[in-house]
């Protein structure tokens, strides 16, 4: 017997179309069913590739018991937070603020008019660890709403509330200064674990803001950190050593055992890092991981339509990391007894194990030996691997993690010469538009082809314009300016605030029970702070004062959350690096392929990087207009705030101004 889900796009809500229990998605209907009932809403928030979503709904929601419970004392409803991170954010909030701490699944307890009055992540089937059993905590619930109503609705009024004045920005509207980014450089070699790489204890995520602020910032040992990190992810099991890509996190301080869900914003932000780091050093190291990581997302997450899946799951028949740890001996059986232990070795498969039952996560702790058979090696071993059962894949499109991936797609293929690298961003850009653009306003998500119908969020519109920034930078389209611009406009019209900052859902959004706003970045950039990097990217190709002053503004929020927590406003940090440098605006005139490379190489902070080959065809960006070939050679122009220096036709002379 199916349920309401059953028609859903998202998969993660499909996983579920088969339980027992009720289900209705997120709806109007679902909260005016239990205003009828006169019954609380039970709200379970996930998403697919979460391993712990995964043990809930075996424990509990695929528990004909337990479900009968749900199904008579509430109305049940699920939501994906990929799909609806509006919703999530809301309700996540509420969560922490109740518990001191958050994570998913989410469960939360609602009044009919949607406001939470008691919320928690999992809940064991059993009691366990101090820690009640659903069953029990469903028991709690239903028995207050039916003695103490009148004290939970008040309450729940109370915490939607003060939730609403948490969620205000700071009020500051001056953007970090050169000072305050030093404070901050400071404050994170303070939390820099010298040893590992990364900051902070476990579990340890890839710090990926972070290590693009540092990346940009480069002095007061801001390399060295990039460098520890990136290094030491790579060569950890937080790596794919076989197929390339990183896990979600770490579940220790040495990137050695990971939570192995794959997310894609987790490789496309990571694919640009490492192909930055690598522009600024030159390291093999940086070099490989970044073709490796776009090469995954490619072969692993691509969509037949062009897109890019959300995600691959921690779990592989219920079992985490099965399909990618090994024993010494699966790697005996794997390559025969001549390469088994030179692999054991190199890999760190050892009869103790680093993971579960024995088994190893494989490192990769120094370069192997012998290029040609270590080759042979991971092919062999890539072969038996994809024999083994394999994990799901939440093939939804996102909007903004796309938006991230074209980007980082667009900047590895032209840093490290992979055009077909910049063609799938192509492919990608053109399946938003096409697909997610209805009536100039973006669908957050798709699946095969087909848009859903969840509005799009401020990330979305951000990162999308972000990616196609890149992607004009990387092709020379005025198209795709264009439509960034337009997009932009939409930001401008319907997510600002009225003083420099911006809400995370439009002004004719559903109205939630507070409109959510976060200028914190975390797994991937705020909207606040991506809505900042794309309008200052705009303005330096097209000269737009207003663009520029919006996303000065933007920053104020990180001025504050900078100073203080500088982990949490890493991106925000980055484009503030760029904001103070210019960024510089580079045009490139004429098919000097040397002069191009050049500007491109350029590790000035958000450097845009205008190029026409052919100086008689019309300037794709105004950053191009009335340029031309200095004395019939091709030439190079860099500007910063609108301000241009004199004109340059060599390598040597633009290395000098880029500085």
């Amino acid at each position: 017997m199916v349920n309401r889900l059953v028609t859903a796009t998202s998969p993660y809500l499909l996983q579920h179309k088969d339980n027992p229990v009720d289900w209705w998605p997120w709806c109007d209907e679902a909260f005016a069913e239990a205003r009828r009932r006169d019954v609380p809403v039970l709200l379970s928030v996930g998403y697919a590739a979460c391993h712990w979503c995964h043990v809930m709904a075996h424990e509990s929601f695929e528990d004909d018991e337990t479900a009968a419970q749900m199904n008579a004392q509430f109305v049940c409803v699920k939501v994906d937070r990929e799909e609806r991170p509006d919703v999530d954010a809301v309700y996540m909030d509420a969560t922490q603020a109740m518990t001191g701490h958050g994570g998913w699944p989410m469960t939360c307890f609602l009044t009919p008019d949607a406001k939470p009055f008691h919320c928690g992540t999992y809940f064991p089937k059993l009691p366990t660890h101090g820690m009640p059993s659903f069953r029990q905590v469903l028991d709690a619930v239903s028995r207050a709403w039916l003695e103490r109503r009148d004290d939970l609705t008040a309450s729940a009024a109370e915490i939607v509330r003060l939730l609403g004045e948490r969620s205000a920005l700071p009020a500051e509207q001056t953007p970090p200064d050169a000072e305050l980014l030093d404070t901050a450089v400071q404050a994170l070699r303070a939390e820099f674990d010298a040893t590992r790489g990364g900051f902070g204890g476990a579990p340890k995520f890839p710090p990926s803001s972070v290590l693009e602020f540092l990346l940009r910032y480069g002095s007061l040992g801001a390399m060295e950190m990039v460098e520890h990190t990136c290094e030491s992810m790579a060569r950890g099991g937080i790596y794919d050593q076989l197929a390339g890509g990183f896990a979600r996190y770490s579940v220790d301080t040495a990137w050695v055992v990971p939570h192995f869900e794959k997310m894609l914003y987790d490789n496309a932000q990571l694919a640009r890092v490492y192909a930055h780091w690598w522009r600024a050093s030159g390291s093999p190291l940086a070099k490989r991981v970044a073709t490796e990581t776009v090469d995954f997302m490619l072969r692993d997450l691509r969509t037949p339509e062009g897109g890019f899946a959300s995600s691959l799951d921690a779990d592989t028949d219920g079992v985490e990391g099965s399909t990618y740890v090994w024993t010494p001996e699966q790697l005996h059986a794997a390559l025969g007894e001549s390469d088994a232990g030179w692999a054991a070795d190199l890999l760190s498969v050892t009869s103790r194990g680093t993971f579960e039952h024995g088994a190893s996560v494989l490192q990769l702790s120094h370069d192997p030996d012998d290029d040609a058979r270590w080759a042979d090696v991971r092919s062999r071993l890539l072969d038996v691997r994809a024999r083994r059962p394999q994990p799901g894949r939440d093939d939804k499109v996102v909007a903004a993690w796309n938006g991230l991936t074209i980007a980082a797609l667009a900047d590895v293929g032209v840093l490290l010469d992979h055009p077909e690298f910049v063609q799938a961003a192509t492919e990608a850009g053109q399946l938003l538009l096409d697909v997610h653009l209805i009536d100039g306003r973006l669908r957050r998500v798709s699946r095969d082809g087909v848009a859903g119908s969840p509005a799009g969020v401020l990330e979305d519109y951000a990162d999308v314009a972000e990616g196609l920034l890149a992607l004009a930078q990387a092709t020379g389209s005025a198209a795709f300016l264009a439509k960034a611009g337009q997009l932009l406009d939409v930001v401008l019209d319907h997510y600002a605030d009225g003083s420099g900052g911006f809400h995370d859902t439009a002004d004719d959004a559903e109205v939630l029970v507070r409109r959510p706003r976060s200028a914190t970045d975390d797994a991937t950039p705020a909207g606040q702070s991506a809505a900042a990097q794309a309008l200052l990217t705009y303005a330096a190709l097209t000269a737009s004062a207003r663009h520029r002053e919006a996303a000065a503004a933007a920053l104020g929020a990180t001025r504050v959350i900078g100073a203080t927590y500088p982990r949490a406003a890493g991106w925000g940090l980055a484009v503030s690096s760029a904001l103070l440098e210019g960024p510089r605006e580079i045009a490139v005139v004429g098919a000097d392929e040397a002069l191009i490379k050049a500007a491109r190489m350029a590790t000035s902070p958000g450097a845009v990087v205008a190029v026409s080959p052919d100086p008689v065809v019309p300037a794709w960006a105004p950053l191009l207009e009335q340029r031309g070939l200095l004395d019939g050679q091709p030439a190079a122009y860099v500007c910063s705030g609108f301000v241009c220096q004199r004109p340059v036709t060599t390598v040597r002379e633009l290395v000098e101004l880029l500085g």
